[in-house]
């Protein structure tokens, strides 16, 4: 594979270059009782772009705001050469219900607290962040299309929704001609796989790259968590009983985790590349998103990009973490139907 982070990638069916690995800037500010001071911030950001990096992942309450104010701070002197990404959604004041979900209100005064938070004219682009279940898909798309030809917003984009929900906003955005969706952001790692029945191949049929967030699953590939994790109940306010508090630690997990590190013995290498250089691997994969505390953390991250898995090696990986696609996939995979349906011929399937 051999990659660098100035191999890039077209972002969907946008003509946006983004590099392999997108930087997560979740990790600027501490006030989620983890993450980077400024000074280790500023490093990190310095480091990525250094290297070639160009696209740059946050959202409007990421720490609180510090995500953002702290980005806009570090790229002001390169702001044309790089690609910002936030998002809105997510409730930014208590007790307020407009202050937070997909609607138009909540849409437009969060986007115009970004632009203030990052010192920019325009967001290169907008994530819906959340699913809420309530806005009208056609209020939403309406939304972002006004944005874009304000020119407040390059390219929207979207994260944890339903396929079937993001796959009716694209037909209608097509059909009405307003400004279709060129990215989706996923959870997406050899621990949550199961991105692979519906969103990935929707992605790839309908134009959206996808950006998956927490490809080493919140740290559990790196290899730090053991089985005495499964029992503990301590709560010390960092990520780690974070994770354990999600159910991210279990004993599938820390499994798949133990094939992750023996491949990367194999390879000389960390079971952090190790866990980003597969998803990598997936075709369907336009740029990772990598998080880090300290340069050396990220560094050690984008060795991912120099990652030449072996034949066996990925299918001891896939084998560890497999799941079932289910209905009806399953069923359309069988011998029996392919039979019915081409009468035995071997047909190629469309890539």
């Amino acid at each position: 594979m051999s990659l660098t982070l100035d191999t890039y990638r077209l972002l969907g069916r946008s003509g946006l270059r983004v590099s392999p690995l997108a930087l997560g800037a979740a990790t600027f500010g501490t006030e989620w009782g983890w993450g980077a001071e400024q000074d280790e911030a500023r490093k990190l950001f310095d480091h990525y772009v250094e290297r070639g990096g160009n696209f740059i992942d946050t959202a409007n309450t990421y720490t609180d705001g510090s995500s953002e104010r702290l980005l806009g701070e570090f790229a002001r002197d390169k702001r044309e050469s790089l690609v910002l990404a936030t998002k809105y959604t997510t409730q930014r004041r208590p007790g307020d219900p407009n202050s937070g979900g997909s609607h138009r209100k909540s849409l437009f005064t969060s986007v115009e607290a970004s632009l203030r938070r990052l010192g920019t004219d325009y967001l290169d682009l907008l994530y819906l962040h959340v699913w809420d279940f309530t806005t009208p898909v056609e209020e939403i798309l309406r939304g972002m299309d006004d944005l874009v030809r304000q020119g407040k917003v390059l390219y929207v984009a979207i994260c944890n929704a339903p396929a079937w929900q993001v796959s009716r906003m694209q037909a209608i955005a097509d059909l009405r001609g307003w400004s279709p969706l060129v990215a989706l952001q996923i959870e997406y790692s050899l621990i949550e796989r199961t991105g692979e029945r519906d969103l990935i191949p929707m992605a790839r049929e309908l134009g959206l790259g996808v950006v998956p967030y927490s490809p080493l699953a919140g740290g559990v590939l790196t290899g730090k968590y053991t089985r005495d994790d499964l029992t503990s109940t301590k709560d010390d306010g960092t990520r780690k009983s974070f994770n354990r508090a999600l159910g991210t630690v279990t004993e599938r997990n820390l499994a798949i985790a133990d094939v992750v590190t023996e491949v990367a013995a194999e390879l000389g290498r960390t079971p952090a590349q190790v866990g980003l250089a597969w998803t990598l691997q997936n075709p369907g994969v336009t740029t990772p998103i990598i998080g880090a505390r300290t340069p050396a953390q990220l560094e050690g991250n984008l060795g991912a990009l120099e990652i030449d898995f072996t034949a066996a090696q990925l299918n001891r990986l896939d084998e560890a973490s497999a799941i079932e696609l289910g209905y009806p996939h399953d069923m359309l995979a069988s011998d029996h139907i392919r039979a019915v349906t081409t009468g035995g011929l071997k047909i190629e399937a469309r890539r």
